[in-house]
C-alpha cells in the first residue's frame, strides 16, 4: 500500500522546508526501527556497471537532498541504487536567508536558492564513514560562498582529498545558480584549469590509496547549445569520467504558480524537463558514448527517466519528482529500466 500520497498531504501543510527536516527525521526513525521494507518494499535488484562501478540499480537520489550524509542508510531503503549527498564545502556554512525554498504545487516544481548550506567536509565524512554503505555512494562537492572565484580551486581540491577514500564517485558541482560566479567555472580558462588539477590530484590520491575514483562533473540546464558542445569537448580533453544533466535552471517557463514564479533560485521539476532533455540530447551526441552521462532534470513519471535513457543516459537521479511522488517512484523507474533491458 503506497502510504506517501497521504503522507505528503500532511507535509504540505508545512513550510518547504520544515517539511524537508520533517521528512529527514521521520525517514531516519523508519530505517531505525526496521520498518523502511514494510514501508517502501524490497530495493528493485536490477545491477548496472558505469564507470567501473557496479550500482544496484540506475536509479539515484541526486544531490541536494542529503546535504550532510546523515540520512545515506534511510534513503538507501527507500530503493535507491546510489546516494548522491552533498553539496558539501570545505568549512561549514549557513546557506542563503530563509525562505529559500518553494513549492508550486500546480507545475509540480520547486524553487530553491539554498546557497549550499551545510555542515562543512569534516562532519560529512564522518557521517559517511558511519553508513553502513548499502548502495553506491556519491559525494558532490562545491565552493564556499565566501571564497572569491580565483581561489574556487583550493576549495574543490580541498575538499576532494577529504572524501575521495570514501566515495564511489565524486561529482564537481560549478553550476549551482545559488552561489555568485560560480557557473563561470563551466567556461574557459576556468573549468580547464579547476578540471586539469583535480586530474592530477586524483591520479596522487589514486596512488595513494590504491584505487580509482571517478570524478564527473554537474553541468547547468541554461548553457547555449554552443556551449553545451565546447564543454562536452573540454570534459574529454581532460579525460573527466562522467558528467551529470541537469542542475536547476535560472529560466522560468510558462508556470502556473505566477505568485511563486518571481522568486529568485533554481527551478526544478517537471517545468525544466524539456530543457534537461535537449542539453542531455546535444551533449550525448557530442560525446558519442565516450563517456557516461547520469540524467536529472525533470524526472516525474517511468515514462520520463526512459526518455533519458533513450537520449543516451547511463543513469537517471531523482529529487523533485521524488518529493512528489515518493519512494515508489523509485522503485517504478528501477523496474521499468529493467523491463528495458
Amino acid at each position: 500500500m503506497n502510504l506517501y500520497p497521504l503522507a505528503r498531504a500532511l507535509l504540505f501543510r508545512l513550510s518547504p522546508e520544515n517539511a524537508h527536516a520533517l521528512s529527514l527525521k521521520l525517514l531516519g526513525i523508519a530505517h531505525a526501527l526496521g520498518l523502511s521494507r514494510l514501508l517502501f518494499g524490497k530495493r528493485v535488484h536490477a545491477p548496472v556497471t558505469v564507470m567501473g562501478i557496479e550500482f544496484p540499480n540506475a536509479v539515484g537520489l541526486a544531490a541536494g537532498m542529503d546535504k550532510d550524509a546523515d540520512h545515506i542508510d534511510a534513503f538507501a531503503d527507500c530503493g535507491f541504487g546510489f546516494v548522491e549527498v552533498g553539496t558539501v564545502t570545505p568549512r561549514a556554512q549557513p546557506g542563503n536567508p530563509k525562505p529559500r525554498l518553494f513549492r508550486l504545487i500546480k507545475d509540480q516544481a520547486i524553487i530553491n536558492r539554498m546557497g549550499f548550506n551545510n555542515k562543512g567536509v569534516d562532519h560529512l565524512v564522518e557521517r559517511v564513514r558511519a553508513s553502513s554503505r548499502n548502495c553506491v555512494i556519491g559525494i558532490n562537492i562545491g565552493k564556499n560562498r565566501d571564497t572569491p572565484l580565483e581561489n574556487a580551486v583550493e576549495d574543490y581540491v580541498a575538499s576532494f582529498e577529504k572524501v575521495y577514500a570514501l566515495a564511489d564517485y565524486v561529482a564537481i558541482n560549478i553550476s549551482s545558480p545559488n552561489t555568485p560566479g560560480l557557473r563561470d567555472l563551466q567556461h574557459g580558462k576556468e573549468l580547464d584549469r579547476l578540471l586539469s588539477t583535480l586530474k592530477q590530484q586524483q591520479q596522487r590520491l589514486s596512488d595513494t590509496h590504491g584505487k580509482y575514483i571517478p570524478l564527473v562533473v554537474k553541468i547547468a540546464p541554461d548553457l547555449s547549445d554552443d556551449e553545451v558542445s565546447e564543454l562536452a569537448h573540454t570534459l574529454l580533453s581532460q579525460q573527466i569520467d562522467g558528467v551529470i544533466a541537469t542542475n536547476t535552471s535560472n529560466d522560468r517557463p510558462a508556470l502556473n504558480c505566477t505568485e511563486l514564479a518571481e522568486e529568485q533560485g533554481g527551478l526544478s521539476g517537471l517545468p525544466i524537463r524539456d530543457k534537461s532533455d535537449h542539453v542531455l540530447q546535444l551533449l550525448c551526441t557530442t560525446l558519442q558514448g565516450r563517456m557516461p552521462v547520469i540524467a536529472v532534470g525533470g524526472i516525474m513519471s517511468v515514462e520520463h527517466a526512459l526518455r533519458k535513457i533513450e537520449l543516451g543516459a547511463s543513469l537517471v537521479q531523482v529529487y523533485t519528482g521524488f518529493i512528489y511522488k515518493g519512494p515508489a517512484l523509485v522503485a517504478d523507474i528501477a523496474r521499468g529500466l529493467l523491463a528495458r533491458q
